[in-house]
């Protein structure tokens, strides 16, 4: 017994150097990053940025991979598949947090990722075509409600956060929606442009449109009105108790050295601070929305149980 255990403690002290030196040379080849959407959309052109600022910081290239489908959970499911040395990391967008309750998954979205910093979060709402008869949110929901199930409204995927929220708000109204599916912002908005759908529920994606002059807010879904579309009501001021703005950061494979950690957390912390991954957000409305490592983990925590409540109040739960 004595033998082994001193076979035991050499083996992990020869590991201890070897470990740390992995470690400090870190990284010592390019990482992907994998994200949830298409390219040409707002998650797409931020991460982007984010990712050519934290390139530098690194020494090393981040190469971006979109990875659309499955309600932005892809990235995260590839985590569980690759090599636990931080040269695979991902974009972990809410609906993670909602898979174990409405799909079958052999992994778990807290314990099997390791959360490294949340980076930002997204401006949400609800528009239409500039030309619609839909002009207010009244229009819209009078409509909704004189033509139950026809009132067709996209979003950036079954589940994701636009999805359920916009079935929430359904919810609270008593009115019936279409809902239709697409990969990402990118998609819905081509969509919505050629008429083939009366809403969309998205991130602020829709704002060039709207600066065009193509599309019209109904409303926004922060706490405040934006800046950018003042004269568009908050869920709130539509005596809607609802505020979302789904906060999104980037993890790491279950099992990567803290160490590794570590070194991407201040890196894309860095790359976070700098003006031009601002000047890409401020973009969408969107702003900085920095949690370090452990705030991360507790936040997914959290969202798993408050998700949960969400999933089952829909009856989206599995057997409901």
């Amino acid at each position: 017994m004595q033998r082994r255990q001193i076979i035991q403690w050499g083996a992990a002290s020869l590991a201890a150097p070897a470990f740390m030196a992995q470690a400090q040379s870190f990284p010592s080849k390019p990482i992907k990053l994998v994200i949830a959407f298409p390219a040409g959309g707002p998650t797409d052109i931020t991460m982007r940025s984010l990712a050519d600022n934290a390139s530098r910081i690194l020494g090393q290239p981040v190469i971006v991979e979109n990875k659309p489908g499955a309600g932005g959970t892809l990235p995260a499911q590839a985590l569980q598949t690759v090599a636990a040395d931080g040269y695979t990391i991902a974009q972990i967008p809410l609906g993670v947090f909602r898979l174990p309750y409405t799909t079958k998954i052999n992994w778990d979205p807290v314990k099997d990722i390791s959360y490294v910093i949340n980076v930002t979060g997204y401006a949400f709402g609800i528009v239409v075509p500039a030309d619609s008869p839909l002009k207010t949110w009244t229009h819209f929901v009078a409509w909704a409600k004189a033509n139950p199930g026809k009132l067709s409204y996209g979003s950036t995927g079954t589940m994701t956060s636009p999805h359920l929220t916009t079935e929430l708000i359904a919810q609270k109204l008593g009115i019936e929606l279409l809902h239709v599916p697409y990969k990402g912002s990118a998609d819905l908005m081509q969509s919505i442009l050629g008429g083939n759908i009366m809403a969309a529920a998205d991130s602020t994606g829709f704002a060039p449109q709207v600066e065009a002059g193509k599309l019209r807010v109904l409303n926004t879904w922060g706490a405040e009105r934006l800046a950018k579309f003042p004269d568009a009501p908050t869920l709130k001021e539509l005596g809607l108790d609802i505020v979302q703005n789904s906060p999104f950061g980037i993890g790491a494979p279950k099992g990567t050295p803290p160490a590794v950690v570590k070194r991407l957390h201040d890196a894309f912390k860095q790359a976070m601070e700098q003006d031009s991954y601002k000047t890409a957000l401020a973009r969408y409305d969107m702003v900085p929305m920095y949690m370090g490592t452990a705030a991360y983990q507790k936040f997914a925590q959290d969202t798993f149980t408050r998700e949960k409540a969400l999933i089952e109040k829909l009856g989206l739960a599995k057997g409901q």
